[in-house]
């Protein structure tokens, strides 16, 4: 057993490996496995196929750099959905006390306490003045 082992990482030396989009691409290739159990349709079970063989593709390949570069940039795309996602529960936390605008010259979103009328504010990213109604 230890001699396949060390087969075994011996024949990884060099190669990419496991990173964040293996993980994301790992579990969509299950929830399509399950899918495709109940709905037999061979584009859904393609699809699995070829998930997977980018999976592997992605795990034994040498071109390291390649493979980080779409990692940074699928986690940047994973950063802004989930950012997205915060700013909902805030906005769902807060919707009582606080409102929500965006900024016209910088499009920051400011969370403002909720006051009646007229209202002028500074954003503290430009610093920029603008006009609240509520």
């Amino acid at each position: 057993m230890n001699k396949f082992i060390y087969k075994l990482a011996d024949f990884m030396q060099g190669r990419y490996g496991i990173d964040e989009l293996y993980k994301f691409l790992f579990i969509i290739f299950w929830i399509i496995a399950i899918i495709s159990i109940v709905i037999r349709n061979p584009i859904i079970y393609l699809l699995e196929i070829l998930i997977c063989v980018y999976m592997m593709f992605r795990v034994f390949s040498r071109n390291i750099y390649k493979r980080q570069n779409e990692n940074a940039k699928f986690l940047k795309i994973k950063n802004k959905v989930i950012e997205k996602i915060k700013l909902r529960k805030k906005k769902w936390a807060y919707r009582k006390t606080h409102i929500y605008r965006k900024c016209p010259n910088c499009k920051a979103e400011i969370r403002l306490p909720k006051k009646k009328g007229k209202h002028v504010c500074t954003c503290p990213r430009c610093k920029k003045d603008f006009d609240v109604i509520v």
